[in-house]
């Protein structure tokens, strides 16, 4: 009779008959090894291949041992096995998962003065913009930038970093108008752009889906496209266009400080942000308080006012719609330009009423001039037509003409063109700057003429606004050629056809550089983009 012993997945057998002075003969007996990591099986163990060829005790001969194998996954951590291919999580990153549990955020303020930081964001900053009020530039801040660092570091660690005024310039909108920009010092920058990021990796957990202004990863395309998508996808009947009037002229302090101790209760980094507040303004030589609004222009402005329409317009918007909304309603945001779109007028036209109160509350006015009321969607076209009136009304955003068109089939589609008064200001503009190079070399012309064209290109290049790129590329070869008509006497005789070579060496042809909006928005959202829903909220 033998004597089974179990030693993981080793069999130990004990034969009476072949008993030595200590009572028995240990021979090992082959069994089944389960595989690696197989399911409610342990990993297997390494084996001796054959004991000693005499007990232990009569040759003193040293028994094998085995050993067990490493288990593949040791790591419960989710640490990388080696130091060199660990990825460190960055400060933001580490603000941004705490901001994830929505509780106020007390310790901030350190990474504002850090050294490391503002360095980092020193190099982040536009090496050719215009300096501020104290006339320094990148170039002449680099010279001694290590020990200009360490001294603001040290003045904003002792809380005596003092924001100096911010330097207004103007420059011309497309509707003739000018729009006021603030430019502040470098080293108001260097520090806004820290703070900056710290506010994104707060509020980048709780702004909704539909703002897309000044944020990472979602620019002015990714609008345009959730809002044709929207509009063609949804029973939308009625749109409505609306703009803020001198938004960020008239930004509440109060308001926006409220908002931004709503999650940050670090004194410190609160008292910094109401300091830019109340800089001031110095324009002409002069200088002016301010009392409300924030300098457009500033790097901190942006997110500033992302801020105050999420808490004022995003989160009330989007409460509404889900608990009042009597039918379908899409809504696209960027910055202060808004579209919402409605199944039915009466409940666009309550919409309405009800925003231009909202907006009195936090110290806001809609453009009545620009913010209207009309009807668009797949039906508006049918509907206009029983009706006898003409084809449906368009609308402007970011820049395109929003048109009721149709594909070849006769299908619904959204049809978006580039502005008239967007491509006449530009227009006029390069007029202006193609008098001003005539005199340049000719490959210098053409390289600046081809950077144009690829720029605009890559903005306005969307499907369907073929026609409208090559128009623009025409009047822009024609002022060129016009230009270069009047260096000189000899240079009159200078006819299009020869001019049409010259050119063909440095302008590149119209393209699309956009694919169609459901192809963007399925590439972006692939297992969510048939709800749109999930999308847009």
């Amino acid at each position: 009779m033998c004597t089974s012993i179990l030693d993981g997945n080793r069999e130990i057998r004990l034969s009476p008959d072949e008993e030595d002075g200590d009572g028995g003969t240990y021979r090992e007996v082959k069994r089944r090894t389960p595989m690696m990591n197989d399911k409610r099986k342990s990993d297997s163990c390494i084996v001796p291949e054959k004991s000693a060829n005499k007990p232990v005790k009569e040759t003193g001969a040293e028994q094998m041992e085995g050993r067990r194998l490493v288990k593949r996954k040791t790591l419960e951590t989710g640490e990388s096995r080696t130091p060199s291919r660990k990825k460190d999580l960055t400060v933001f990153e580490r603000i941004r998962l705490a901001a994830k549990g929505k509780q106020v955020m007390t310790s901030l303020y350190h990474v504002v003065y850090n050294v490391e930081r503002l360095r980092e964001a020193y190099f982040r900053l536009k090496r050719t913009a215009a300096a501020g009020v104290d006339g320094e530039t990148w170039q002449s801040y680099r010279e001694e930038l290590e020990e200009r660092l360490q001294g603001l570091s040290n003045r904003l660690a002792r809380r005596a970093y003092r924001p100096p005024a911010v330097r207004r310039v103007y420059i011309p909108k497309a509707d003739g108008r000018e729009r006021a920009l603030g430019v502040p010092a470098l080293e108001d920058k260097i520090v806004q752009q820290v703070v900056a990021q710290i506010l994104t990796a707060i509020w980048e957990t709780e702004f909704v889906g539909f703002s897309y202004g000044f944020r990472p990863g979602r620019g002015a395309h990714e609008a345009l496209d959730a809002l044709a998508v929207g509009i063609r996808q949804r029973e939308i009947n009625w749109v409505l266009d609306a703009d803020i009037r001198g938004f960020f002229d008239t930004i509440s302090h109060e308001w926006l400080m409220k908002f931004i101790e709503h999650r940050i209760g670090d004194r410190r980094l609160t008292a910094l942000i109401e300091k830019w507040l109340k800089a001031g303004v110095l324009e002409a030589g002069e200088w002016r308080a301010s009392e409300e609004g924030t300098p457009q222009g500033g790097l901190v402005s942006p997110v500033l006012a992302n801020v105050y329409l999420h808490y004022s317009f995003d989160l009330w918007v989007q409460q509404r719609r889900k608990r009042r909304a009597g039918g379908e309603v899409i809504v696209v945001r960027y910055a202060d330009d808004f579209v919402v779109g409605f199944e039915h007028r009466s409940e666009a036209e309550l919409f309405q009423e009800e925003l231009r109160e909202r907006m009195r509350r936090f110290n806001l006015t809609l453009n009545e001039e620009k913010t209207r009321l009309i009807e668009f969607g797949r039906k508006a076209a049918e509907n206009r037509e029983q009706r006898g009136e003409r084809k449906p009304e368009t609308f402007n955003f970011l820049g395109f003409t929003h048109i009721c068109g149709k594909t070849r089939k006769g299908k619904y589609q959204v049809v978006r063109k580039t502005m008239r008064k967007r491509m006449q200001a530009k227009l006029k503009t390069l007029k202006g700057e193609f008098r001003r190079r005539m005199h340049s070399p000719l490959k210098e012309q053409g390289e600046w003429v081809g950077a144009v064209l690829r720029g605009h290109y890559q903005y306005y290049g969307v499907p369907l606004n073929s026609q409208a790129l090559e128009s623009f590329a025409y009047r822009v070869k024609r002022l060129w050629h016009r230009a270069l008509k009047r260096r000189s006497q000899k240079a009159r005789r200078l006819t299009w056809e020869k001019f049409k070579k010259v050119s063909a060496r440095w302008t590149p042809a119209p393209r699309i550089c956009h694919p169609y909006p459901e192809a963007r928005l399925a590439a972006r959202y692939p297992r969510t983009f048939g709800r749109w829903q999930t999308v847009t909220t």
